[in-house]
């Protein structure tokens, strides 16, 4: 017997019942001792003079009347009777649960739980609880249609019953003592049965705590692991060709870039495969980092690869780095789905004999037939876009080359610790001196005839202008222009003043490159366009960004959409337009006028929101906890990933038996168990 047995091992689960139990992610005696409740029901008795009214209740008397079912509807009834309860007579009525009829006796004692309706004194019945229940917290847990929360809640009494004999523990007592943790028995017990708040709060925090260092404990044994195990390509580059490189800027990196370059640079001259994250906000110079190790590659004779989401952002990162190498002999060429095939099969066969030192391109270098003589180095630009797949299939065409992913969304240190746990990180927390703030401000819609007056300004000074519309199509649901309407209203409020383009996510590739490059050109000056404007599209002459329905975003997603202007030397602006209705949309548009700083708002914007709206739960990669939550119990996270840190430099870990239940979770061998002493 063990708490690996199916489900289907209790009386009562066939086929269909394991089925339902399945499908809520419920396969082993395992999954349905840690199936923790969502919430629980206060039990506790209360006298009728401390509730009010719509309280949800637990009063006990004497039933002083039989129980009357009265049908009214279709298939609609109500059960109604009297009880006395501390001498007040209450009267009681249940919808719909007519076969509790028999559990009402006139004069025996009776404990009901319903919600009490102040005005007439009376509790509207959700269930009758047995005299004899002690407990004063009920768990409730999430069920589905197939199967109820009470059969849920009875398998889970029968699986403790009996397999709590046979439950491991998997924490060694001492770490239990230094952090105050219950054994995992205590903690399944009181997490389904608590006595009261006390019983409860113990086992959430020892719930909190397991979940998280065990979630950090293999993260941080899978960066140690991939570190000595996985020998890289030593790049030993020739730090005077660098410092020539830097000295050739027009400008000196910050104390920030200084930093960054210095981590990666420390990571290239080891053994071990970097796998380092790259975070910075818009405008705050990760292309010269990312740069800087390209040629650090270089001097070592080897080559680099740079992968962006679209044509448009390879195409600007090729433009750049050709600029920032103006003064070096290093060989950059550019690789996409729009290369002609005559250029295409000069690049690859340059590529396979390493007279290419760097590519830059799209998916396109994943392809079967792009191979690199000596790849070391390959770069990720925002690589969240990009499958898992994608970027190994990069990876695999080197011999274990050193990965640097880079984003421009800035990512709370909350969720860099849980989501990169496996990776070093990387900030560039500082924006380059002179860059100018963009001054943003929130207006009303009645105001929208001044602002283009003031757009008109930006016109006539020969600068361009975004336009943000949140929907493509007219929704019922959120009173939203959408982006055709407002594309034929600027249309008609400019005449012929300016050319106004449309983009939007149902225009295939080549439609939405071409109205980006017509921008780029100047050949259109108000783009309207939905969110699908691409982050880091670079055109310096853009100096407006106007947002419409305002409030219907994220703080980090009005971030990303400013920092589509401020890229040339001119003022620039953001005008939020909004008319939000509740306290929250308010805030966000005070906080987003405050502050310019990425990692703030999205701190904020994590705080206001949760980690699922900012990111969907499924593309988030973020782990999914059944108790733990990121935001709320960040000190907790914090405290249990420097636990997992310090066991996993211990050499008690990997030695004393008291750790063999936490390396099996990790999948340790003895193999890998002796790599790692």
């Amino acid at each position: 017997m063990s708490i690996a047995d199916t489900v289907a091992s209790l009386s009562g689960v066939g086929e269909k019942r394991a089925e339902a139990l399945n499908d809520l992610g419920i396969v082993t005696i395992s999954d349905l001792l840690t199936y923790y409740p969502f919430r629980f029901e206060d039990l506790t008795v209360k006298s009728i003079e401390e509730i009010e009214d719509n309280d949800k209740v637990v009063l006990t008397g004497t039933a002083i009347s039989e129980g009357t079912v009265s049908y009214f509807g279709r298939k609609r009834n109500r059960l109604s009777f009297r009880m006395n309860c501390e001498h007040v007579i209450v009267p009681v009525t249940f919808f719909n649960q007519p076969y509790l009829k028999k559990q009402i006796d006139a004069g025996k004692e009776i404990k009901v739980f319903g919600k009490w309706d102040a005005t007439r004194k009376s509790l509207n019945g959700i269930k009758i609880l047995s005299t004899e229940l002690t407990n004063q917290q009920e768990a409730i847990y999430h069920s589905s249609k197939k199967i109820r929360q009470s059969t849920i809640l009875k398998l889970i009494k029968q699986a403790w019953k009996q397999y709590n004999e046979v439950i491991p523990e998997d924490l060694p007592e001492r770490l239990r003592r230094e952090y105050n943790l219950l054994t995992f028995k205590e903690m399944i017990h009181l997490m389904h049965f608590p006595t009261d708040d006390l019983d409860l709060e113990k086992a959430r925090h020892s719930v909190i705590f397991r979940e998280f260092f065990i979630y950090q404990l293999k993260m941080i044994w899978l960066k140690r692991q991939l570190k000595q195990t996985q020998s890289g390509q030593m790049i030993d580059y020739d730090v005077r060709q660098l410092i020539t490189f830097f000295d050739s800027l027009p400008y000196e990196l910050t104390s920030a870039q200084k930093r960054v370059v210095n981590e990666i640079c420390k990571d290239l001259k080891t053994n071990g495969q970097m796998f380092r994250l790259l975070q910075g906000d818009v405008g705050s110079g990760k292309t010269v980092v990312a740069a800087s190790a390209i040629l650090a590659a270089k001097t070592a004779g080897k080559q680099a690869a740079l992968m962006a989401p679209t044509e448009i952002l390879a195409s600007q990162h090729k433009q750049s780095l050709d600029e920032m190498f103006k003064n070096t002999d290093i060989t950059i060429e550019l690789l996409t789905g729009s290369t002609k095939k005559k250029e295409r099969d000069n690049i690859l066969e340059q590529l396979e004999v390493g007279k290419i030192d760097c590519v830059v391109g799209t998916h396109a270098l994943i392809q079967e037939d792009v191979r690199f003589q000596t790849l070391a180095l390959v770069i990720t630009d925002e690589q969240h876009r990009f499958g898992v797949g994608q970027r190994k299939m990069l990876r695999e065409k080197g011999l274990n080359p050193d990965v640097l992913f880079m984003t421009a969304t800035p990512i709370p240190r909350t969720l860099s610790i849980t989501t990169y746990g496996e990776m070093d990180v990387s900030i560039i927390d500082e924006m380059p001196s002179g860059r100018k703030p963009i001054k943003t401000f929130w207006i009303r819609p009645k105001h929208f005839e001044r602002m283009t007056n003031f757009l008109k300004e930006e016109l006539k000074k020969g600068n361009q202008v975004y336009v943000i519309s949140p929907l493509i199509e007219e929704s019922e649901m959120m009173d939203v222009e959408n982006a055709t309407t407002l594309f034929h209203m600027y249309q008609e409020i400019l005449g012929e003043k300016a050319a106004v383009g449309l983009l939007h996510g149902k225009m295939v590739s080549a439609e939405k490159e071409a109205i980006m490059e017509e921008f780029q050109r100047n050949e259109i000056q108000v783009l309207v366009s939905t969110t699908v404007i691409e982050v880091g599209v670079n055109v310096p002459n853009a100096t407006l960004m106007i947002i419409h329905d305002a409030d219907r975003f994220g703080l980090a997603q009005l971030h990303q959409l400013r920092g589509r202007v401020g890229r040339g030397k001119q003022d620039s602006y953001c005008i939020l337009i909004a008319d939000p209705k509740g306290e929250k949309g308010a805030e966000r548009m005070h906080i987003i006028t405050e502050t310019s700083d990425g990692f703030v708002l999205s701190q904020r914007d994590l705080e206001m929101r949760g980690s699922g709206d900012i990111f969907g739960k499924k593309q988030s990669g973020l782990p999914e906890f059944k108790v733990a939550d990121i935001i709320e119990d960040f000190d907790v996270l914090e405290e249990a990933r420097e636990a997992a840190r310090q066991l996993i430099y211990s050499k008690e870990f990997y030695q004393d038996e008291d750790y063999a239940e936490l390396r099996a979770q990790l999948g340790m061998t003895s193999e890998n168990e002796t790599i790692l002493d």
